[in-house]
């Protein structure tokens, strides 16, 4: 599986930006999907998740209610971020593996981070 994300870029605070990771090869749509963030000289922190079939999903307090991921389609997974805030800039990553979990340990596939960058 390989992912590639995108849609990232510079919006002000309260705007909103729309994320999104497509992946090749054969076996995607059997995968979990996750984001995770990295913030400049922070470590890398879970987002979101969201299980196969597309029916359940996670989120980490700091986007609830502000951030969905939904799976667009059996190979697109996408995170809609609302009423963004200066704290979510960071570089986004895209992440699959079989079982949705918020570890990043976990996921044994990446796509290669777009840049969201919110400013005051």
């Amino acid at each position: 599986v390989q992912l590639q994300a995108s849609g990232g870029g510079l919006v002000q605070a309260g705007g909103s930006l729309r994320l999104s990771c497509a992946a090749s090869g054969r076996t995607f749509s059997r995968y979990a999907m996750a984001w995770f963030r990295q913030a400049p000289g922070k470590e890398r922190e879970f987002v979101a998740a969201i299980n196969w079939t597309g029916g359940r999903t996670y989120y980490a307090d700091s986007v609830k209610g502000r951030f969905t991921i939904s799976r667009d389609n059996p190979i697109t997974v996408s995170l809609q971020m609302d009423n963004l805030k200066p704290e979510d800039t960071a570089v986004y990553y895209c992440a699959a593996d079989y079982y949705m979990t918020t570890n990043e340990d976990e996921y044994g596939y990446w796509g290669q981070g777009t840049l969201v960058t919110v400013s005051r």
